[in-house]
């Protein structure tokens, strides 16, 4: 298990194309370069404006690193003000732990679940029953966020798996997700 950011970005109108290009072409071998495991990238069905990805990290300190060399690097440093600019929002981050996600090839949409369970034990019990290891079950990560210069969502308890699943009695957003293929 890793250190997973599950990250959702709000886009000006019609900019979602431009940031995965970018994205795709500069900041995964950038981050990579800088010890990030960039995991899937998605287009969210249900949101034009919405881009979705994830990224992972071996602990808490070695996100830290990976962070700060990625964003003081040379690659962050020449494309940002591109990225920033097809960027209404993107503070809403989940802090996981979790085995990380990236879609089969050839998958034309995946299925993402956040919910917000009662209690741990009882959210077990459901998990037992209804997800395998394929769902890749992940849990918030309750470390302090020691790199600020990203928020990160704090303050609530939350689980995320990837596919269909009997729905959970607990609140819970669905997303249905194309993931971007490079």
């Amino acid at each position: 298990m890793s250190i997973v950011e599950f990250r959702q970005y709000t886009l000006r109108p019609g900019a979602r194309e431009t940031l995965i290009e970018l994205f795709e072409r500069e900041f995964i071998t950038g981050q990579q370069a800088a010890g990030i495991t960039v995991g899937g990238r998605f287009r969210d069905l249900d949101d034009p404006a919405r881009f979705v990805w994830l990224r992972g990290f071996p602990d808490m300190r070695r996100r830290r690193l990976a962070l700060e060399a990625f964003y003081t690097g040379p690659v962050w440093r020449r494309h940002r003000d591109a990225a920033n600019a097809t960027m209404l929002d993107s503070d809403d981050v989940l802090l996981l732990r979790g085995p990380g996600f990236t879609a089969d090839p050839g998958l034309r949409e995946v299925s993402a679940t956040v919910c917000h369970p009662s209690d741990t034990r009882s959210f077990d019990t459901y998990a037992a029953q209804h997800l395998t290891p394929t769902h890749a079950l992940h849990s918030t990560e309750h470390a302090e966020n020691d790199y600020p210069l990203l928020p990160v969502r704090t303050g609530e308890d939350a689980r995320l798996w990837f596919g269909q699943a009997e729905p959970p009695p607990w609140p819970t957003r669905r997303l249905r997700l194309e993931p971007v293929t490079g």
